[in-house]
């Protein structure tokens, strides 16, 4: 399985867009900060037939230590969750968009 880099986003921006490859990287740059300024005020992040980046927060909870079966307290945390739309399910299996079946 490969992995989609900053410099290969970048790159497809600059073949798709026009711009040029340092404005490409910057516009890139732009649209990550923002995202990740969202989201660490605790915004919502919904791209449309994309998805939404969800900031949830987890409570403080007893776990155990799988070693010595220790009990150990879990600290409250913020997670990063993704929910994927519809349209990108549809696209990641095959199917038509909008299907019914």
């Amino acid at each position: 399985m490969n992995t989609v880099t900053r410099a290969q986003l970048a790159e497809a921006v600059y073949a798709s867009v026009g711009l040029s490859r340092n404005e490409s990287a910057a516009l890139l740059e732009t649209v990550l900060e923002r995202m990740s300024a969202a989201l660490e005020a605790g915004e919502a992040v919904k791209i449309s037939a994309f998805g939404t980046f969800l900031v949830r927060q987890k409570g403080q909870r007893v776990g155990r230590n799988p070693k010595t079966g220790i009990e150990v307290p879990i600290l409250p945390r913020k997670v990063l969750s993704f929910r994927p739309s519809q349209v990108l399910k549809a696209r990641i299996n095959n199917e038509p968009v909008g299907s019914d079946e």
